[in-house]
């Protein structure tokens, strides 16, 4: 799974000599919190509601509306944009964005091809739809968790294997390994829950949880 899989690709974007305030309101009229700051086709900065918030006069200030308003509008978004901005590779593996993000306790990167021309966006709330799409969540069918006491290798095939002779389809498979056990998690295309969990039983397995998923419109 690379970054371009999961990247927003409809970009909304900033040029440096756009006002604070219409960056404010092109924000809200597409219900995003940030704006990639493009000149050409690269990426020169970047604008959240944070940046603009800090920018902004304290509640304590002296300041009247109009005054606020006045600034607002002569500020313009290069006067104010983060300019280290970190950027990711289309080809990047969705793992290396998600651990870019931690390291850097950052919510976006902007995505730029070979030639640095801006291509995508990823933020966190895409990394949580990547999570879903995996999990198979918003898939439905019955989810089992098997516990493994003891691991070995060939375990999930004969796992699939059982389910395949029986005429399941497996949609995802998610394993945890923990420090004294693994847990497996299968998302299964049926809603013939209690079959599933009976055959796997039947097999010898440690099914702790067994349920059915509706699908998610």
């Amino acid at each position: 799974m690379s970054v371009s899989d999961f990247m927003t690709k409809n970009l909304v974007v900033a040029q440096p000599e756009m006002k604070i305030f219409d960056a404010v309101e092109l924000m809200k009229i597409n219900n995003i919190h940030r704006l990639p700051v493009i000149k050409g086709e690269q990426v020169i900065g970047l604008i959240t509601e944070g940046t603009i918030q800090s920018a902004m006069p304290s509640k304590a200030t002296s300041l009247s509306v109009y005054e606020v308003n006045y600034l607002l509008n002569k500020t313009t978004v290069a006067d104010i944009m983060v300019k280290d901005v970190r950027v990711i590779n289309p080809e990047a593996s969705l793992e290396e964005g998600i651990f870019q993000m931690r390291q850097h306790n950052i919510g976006v990167l902007p995505v730029v091809d070979g030639n640095e021309a801006l291509v995508g966006i990823i933020t966190n709330n895409d990394i949580f739809d990547a999570f879903l799409k995996i999990t198979g969540y918003n898939d439905g069918g019955t989810r089992i968790q098997l516990r493994i006491p003891e691991d070995h290798k060939g375990i999930l095939a004969e796992i699939t294997k059982l389910l395949a002779d029986n005429d399941f389809s497996i949609l995802t498979v998610v394993v945890n390994r923990k420090e004294l056990e693994t847990i497996i998690e299968l998302q299964i295309e049926s809603r013939e829950t209690q079959k599933i969990e009976g055959i796997l039983k039947e097999a010898n397995y440690d099914v702790f949880e067994a349920t059915f998923i509706s699908k998610k419109v």
